[in-house]
């Protein structure tokens, strides 16, 4: 453990977090910068980390789950290992991105904000990934496929299942 985390339930914030909260939390309409950082350093804001959010920048923690559930970026669970996000942008969703979506969560048994029980793969829709040539787009980490039919969506899976 770093020698100035601090823990508090189930979430060590490390020291940089700490240091970017503090130069942070004195601004206005810092918050979103700060959950930013938490979910960059995490991967999602648990419970325990919106409240020492709360008590380490004397924000209710309403307040704190207000941003994070207004904000569909913001995740509140743990993502998989690897997370397949599915550009939701006009050209992507005019091209059958809601089905690529549906395929994905077919083939991984998974529900909406759902993880599969291994842990090792997420299903998410986003707004844009800024490839709208290349529409419909899914990403998986720093993975980018484009112009994907449903039929794409099982060969795609397998490349990540033993990773």
């Amino acid at each position: 453990m770093a020698q100035n985390a601090k823990t508090e339930g189930d979430v060590t914030f490390p020291q940089e977090l700490l240091s970017f909260i503090e130069e942070w939390k004195p601004k206005p309409g810092s918050l979103i910068m700060i959950l930013h950082k938490t979910q960059e350093t995490f991967g999602y804001i648990s419970r325990p980390a919106a409240e020492q959010l709360s008590h380490l920048t004397g924000i209710p923690l309403a307040r704190v789950y207000g941003v994070i559930t207004f904000y569909h970026f913001f995740k509140t669970t743990k993502p998989g290992k690897h997370r397949i996000s599915v550009c939701l942008g006009t050209a992507c969703y005019l091209k059958g991105a809601q089905d690529l979506i549906d395929e994905c969560r077919k083939i991984l048994g998974i529900e909406p904000n759902g993880v599969t029980e291994d842990g090792m793969f997420s299903v998410d829709p986003v707004r844009c990934v800024g490839c709208c040539g290349l529409a419909p787009v899914l990403t998986v980490g720093g993975d980018t496929y484009g112009k994907l039919a449903k039929g794409d969506i099982g060969g795609i899976i397998d490349k990540y299942k033993n990773v």
